[in-house]
C-alpha cells in the first residue's frame, strides 16, 4: 500500500491517545493520500462496466467531500493545523508514490483503500467522541 509508510496507531487504544489536533492532521493526510491514486484508476479503468465506473467516481467524490468536512470541523474547532489543500497526495503523506502505486493490481488497490478508509472511520468516531462526548461513546 502507498501509506504503508505513514506512521498510524495500531489499534484504538493507541488512536485514543493521540491529540485531537494530531489525529484531526492524520485524517486529513489519508484522505489526501488517496486523491491521486482514486484519479488514476478512474482514469485508467474506463472500460470497466458503467455502473462500477459511477462507483469508482462516486467513491472519489466522497473521500473529497469527506476531507473537506473534515476541514470544516478543524476550522470551527479551531485547530491550527497546516492547510493540505495546496499538496499533491505524496507531500501530504510524507511518502513518493511511484508508478507502482498506481500500478497496483485492483484487488491490492482495494485492499489499501478498505485498510485505510477502516482507520478513516475509526479516527472520526473517536474524534466524535472527544468533540461530543454527550453521545457516551
Amino acid at each position: 500500500c502507498h501509506t504503508s509508510g505513514m506512521l498510524t496507531p495500531n489499534g484504538k487504544e493507541y488512536a485514543q491517545k493521540i491529540p485531537r489536533e494530531e489525529l484531526t492532521h492524520l485524517i486529513l493526510k489519508l484522505l489526501q493520500a488517496w486523491k491521486e491514486p482514486l484519479s488514476h484508476f478512474n482514469q485508467h479503468h474506463q472500460e470497466l462496466p458503467d455502473d462500477s465506473l459511477s462507483k469508482a467516481k462516486q467513491i472519489s467524490n466522497m473521500v473529497h467531500e469527506l476531507k473537506t468536512g473534515v476541514e470544516k470541523v478543524t476550522e470551527k474547532a479551531r485547530f491550527s493545523i497546516n492547510s493540505l489543500n495546496g499538496m499533491t497526495s505524496s507531500e501530504a503523506a510524507g511518502l513518493s508514490i511511484s508508478n507502482e502505486a498506481n500500478m497496483m493490481s485492483d484487488s491490492d488497490f482495494i485492499h489499501c483503500f478498505r485498510r485505510d478508509s477502516n482507520k478513516v472511520q475509526s479516527y472520526l468516531k473517536i474524534l466524535k467522541c472527544r468533540i461530543m462526548p454527550e453521545n457516551s461513546c
